[in-house]
């Protein structure tokens, strides 16, 4: 019998990927490990292995193809013995895959853990997860589009279900299209589901596009992490009640540590240093060790009870195109300064070319978002759940001090501390930043 070959979930969070590249051809034996294909998803571009062994009947989403659901059957894989133009052939059985997950939560590959007594039950799945080829009109009923409006539409960042349809039966077709790409026919935004968070815009894509002179701009489509960037901090900004702390650092023994440390790097064979110690990595050890001397800053906020952690994980924020990621130092609080530096230089490097693991920016307890190099001397961060906590870090600079009922120039450093309310007050996270101020100023206190 033929073995589907399935879009696979590359992360609890993932829905849809892109599929990158196909790597076997049609015709080509494989076993089980063999590299077959390279999936986008919204942070990474990751490899797929083979689970069963045979021929590559037919490959059914060619590579290019976007936002191709998780499940969905990309290939068909001749079993050894059969017959591979009858397996390629055949129409794949929707019974050899497993249920979508809108249909059965429980086919998801990370179990989710079990739900507080008491708590209300999950809001229900939106049509479009069961029937891809028809989408939610917002109403409770379908929007029916031809496949060339649909592929307009996705084209020009336009979602369908807000496009008038005047073909036979309201079909959406690829006039309309081409008429909401300039405002036209374009229908009113439907109200949020009830229970649903409300993330859309207080104005409606028409509204907002009426304001500005047809013509006059151009409409990108928001890729996947665009769009994940936008839902997750929405959502953070709605539910968790952000608090902040300002504080100012003197860096001027780091400063003096720093250039010391750099100096006293071991060479490699071509005579370059094996290490070079940014102002970033102290802060990275710094946040560590601060959460450890404050644990109970160091957690996360469920509906059932608070997470303590024993160790400092913390992410930090990169910057790439299209938007930013954040890799996590794990057990920040036990690595050297050389060791967090030369992670940060891999991480940021492979962020940047998308070939981060998910174990490897997801998770983590803390975070730390510098705009330093920026020339930035103060801003406010928000918190990326499951962090309870965010350290936004401006610029360092010398700026007037009163210290002895004297002026003097010192290295100042601003940084903003954010706070999850619902786990940590304001008294115990001025305890933080406190324990982080006393760690930057004297560094020689993070090697104790």
């Amino acid at each position: 019998m033929p073995i589907n070959i399935l879009m696979p979930a590359l992360s609890p969070t993932m829905e849809k990927g892109n599929l990158a590249k196909w790597l076997k051809k049609e015709g080509d034996k494989v076993k089980s490990g063999d590299v077959i294909a390279e999936i986008e998803t919204d942070k990474a571009t990751m490899e797929v292995e083979a689970i069963d062994e045979g021929t590559i009947a037919k490959i059914l989403v060619p590579e290019g193809t976007q936002d191709v659901p998780v499940n969905d059957v990309i290939a068909v894989l001749a079993g050894e013995g059969e017959d591979v133009k009858a397996a390629g052939s055949a129409k794949p059985s929707a019974s050899a895959a497993p249920p979508k997950a809108a249909e059965a939560p429980a086919a998801a590959p990370a179990p989710a853990p079990a739900a507080p007594k008491g708590a209300p039950p999950p809001a229900a799945p939106a049509p479009q997860a069961t029937a891809p080829a028809a989408q939610s009109n917002g109403h409770g009923g379908r929007v029916f589009s031809s496949p060339l409006a649909r592929r307009l539409a996705k084209d020009a960042g336009i979602d369908v279900s807000m496009v008038t349809g005047t073909g036979p039966h309201g079909r959406v077709v690829a006039r309309d299209v081409e008429q909401a790409k300039s405002g036209k026919g374009l229908k009113a935004p439907a109200a949020a589901p009830s229970g649903a968070p409300a993330i859309a815009p207080t104005m409606s894509d028409k509204q907002i596009l009426s304001l500005f002179e047809p013509g006059s701009y151009d409409i990108v489509p928001h890729d996947g992490m665009r769009r994940t960037i936008a839902q997750r901090l929405t959502a953070s900004i709605q539910n968790v009640p952000h608090f902040y702390l300002t504080i100012d650092c003197d860096i001027g023994k780091l400063l003096v540590a720093r250039e010391e440390i750099n100096a006293a790097a071991p060479k490699d064979k071509e005579k370059k240093p094996l290490y070079k110690i940014s102002v970033n990595d102290f802060v990275i050890k710094a946040m560590a060790v601060a959460l450890q001397k404050i644990p109970n800053c160091n957690v996360s906020w469920t509906e059932s009870g608070m997470v303590k952690h024993h160790h400092s994980d913390v992410g930090v924020a990169v910057a790439m195109p299209g938007g930013l990621i954040t890799p996590i130092i794990r057990k920040a609080e036990t690595k050297t300064l050389s060791t967090i530096s030369n992670e940060m230089k891999d991480f940021a490097a492979r962020a940047r070319s998308r070939k981060l693991k998910p174990e490897e920016y997801q998770g983590g307890t803390t975070a730390v978002s510098n705009l330093g190099m920026y020339g930035i001397s103060h801003f406010t961060a928000v918190i990326n759940p499951p962090h309870a906590t965010i350290l936004a870090v401006g610029t360092s600079e010398e700026r007037p001090v009163v210290r002895g009922g004297k002026i003097e120039i010192a290295h100042m450093m601003s940084v903003t501390l954010s706070c999850d309310h619902r786990a940590i007050d304001g008294a115990l996270g001025a305890e933080l930043i406190g324990a982080f101020k006393q760690l930057i100023e004297n560094p020689v206190m993070m090697m104790v």
